[in-house]
């Protein structure tokens, strides 16, 4: 790390999360020492980067602490000797989001911005430039880890273990979503919570729950067969049926309802996307209305509006592990790391969502042996999806794609999967180079 103190460069700058990314460092200045920020972002986010950027730069002044907030459009010049690299981007920005829901709803299969088909297609657009981004790094950055916050998070972090030497881990908001939702179903401080994660991103059981070092898994079980919830913004919050609960003795994230409540779910965005819209046209709506908010030249916080965006809690889980590193301190986060045997069922090369013990020197993931019966089958099924999907958006190879989409759960024959593998490669054209 530079004397001077840390550089960090935050593709997607122009995210409405950023604000949530500047209250995190902030926050930890005292044990972080911040110098640089570098948001950066590409010409069509060029306005949403001026007001995202200016209101960080109110934030950092109000908070009295000496970081610089620097605003760019040119990548590589930001990149030349970073320490952290974050990603928060969406190659087509949020209309692809809308169309990667849109698209599967057309087949009668779930139509999800992260699981599934619509997953697929984020994930086709994204594996070359963060694959670019890795190259610049490796040249201008060669030190620099990469925390990928770009979904869908899993994969990509995985296209990026195989295909770069850039070190990285990848984050979601999912895990540090539970543990504050079983804090607050208990009435607790968050800190008194600890979840034993273990899955993919997106595709995560807390296979125990502890309060104050207990075991107390029997009664969170108790509490979610009683209809308690803690869904994300962005899914809908349906409870869990008691015996299915019971009977899976584990927590499941809320992403689990597209796997578990499949017909239930389906039909909620059917009628949604006739009524208000699918969720990207909710959320598009949402972050007009924060820009707007950001533009006030009297806004120096983050607003408590953003928590409706559906990413509460990124600026922790990002903070808190780029200060673990930095200050090596040897504590266990859940993040999208290298599997390593640390899940038996999968290989060793593939990338798992688990509790890991993160230090400067590495990240190395929890080990936990073999996975119950019960959810071992669908995690490698989605695993082989997430294999296919990555050769897929690195070679364009369409009968490798077609299969990737032909594995997966949620997409019930072949023939579905080559009419929404056509329609994905024809309506995403322009941001797949690897299939032209």
């Amino acid at each position: 790390m530079n004397k001077k103190g840390i550089k960090i460069v935050t593709i997607g700058g122009g995210s409405s999360y950023t604000p949530e990314l500047i209250e995190g460092f902030i926050k930890r200045y005292d044990e972080l020492p911040v110098s640089d920020i570098y948001l950066v972002d590409i010409e069509e986010g060029k306005e949403k980067l001026e007001i995202v950027g200016n209101l960080a730069k109110r934030m950092v002044l109000k908070a009295g602490v000496d970081i610089k907030i620097h605003l760019s459009l040119d990548r590589r010049e930001a990149l030349k000797g970073a320490d952290f690299v974050t990603t928060q981007f969406r190659v087509g920005q949020l209309k692809a989001r809308i169309r990667d829901e849109k698209i599967p709803l057309r087949y009668g299969t779930i139509g999800q911005e992260t699981t599934g088909a619509g997953g697929f297609a984020n994930a086709q657009r994204t594996i070359p430039v963060i694959l670019d981004i890795c190259r610049d790094m490796e040249e201008l950055a060669p030190n620099a880890w990469l925390i990928n916050f770009t979904n869908p998070s899993g994969i990509v972090t995985e296209a990026v273990i195989k295909h770069t030497n850039v070190k990285t881990a990848g984050l979601c908001n999912v895990p540090i979503g539970m543990v504050n939702g079983i804090a607050d179903i208990l009435g607790v401080a968050v800190n008194r919570i600890n979840i034993d994660f273990v899955g993919l991103n997106h595709l995560l059981w807390g296979r125990k729950v502890y309060l104050d070092g207990e075991d107390i898994t029997d009664r969170i079980i108790e509490e979610m067969a009683d209809g308690k919830s803690m869904s994300l913004k962005n899914i809908p919050d349906f409870a869990w049926d008691a015996d299915f609960i019971k009977s899976l003795g584990m927590l499941p994230c809320s992403y689990l309802k597209y796997y578990y409540m499949t017909d239930d779910m389906l039909k909620e965005e059917q009628e949604a996307a006739e009524k208000e819209g699918t969720r990207g046209e909710v959320v598009s709506k949402i972050e007009h209305n924060l820009f707007e908010l950001y533009k006030n030249p009297d806004l120096d916080i983050k607003p408590p509006e953003l928590a409706k965006r559906g990413g509460a809690h990124y600026s922790d889980a990002a903070c808190s592990l780029i200060n673990s590193i930095y200050n090596n301190k040897c504590d266990i986060q859940t993040v999208n790391v290298r599997n390593n045997g640390a899940i038996a069922d999968l290989p060793d090369n593939v990338v798992i969502e688990t509790n890991a013990v993160i230090g400067k020197y590495g990240i190395t993931p929890v080990s936990s042996g073999h996975m119950p019966v019960k959810i071992r089958g669908l995690m490698q099924a989605v695993k082989a999806y997430e294999e296919l999907t990555v050769e897929a958006g690195v070679t364009g190879n369409y009968y490798t794609a077609l299969q990737a989409l032909t594995v997966h759960p949620l997409i019930p024959s072949a023939a579905t999967a080559k009419k929404l593998l056509d329609d994905i490669i024809k309506e995403n054209i322009d941001y797949l180079p690897q299939y032209k």
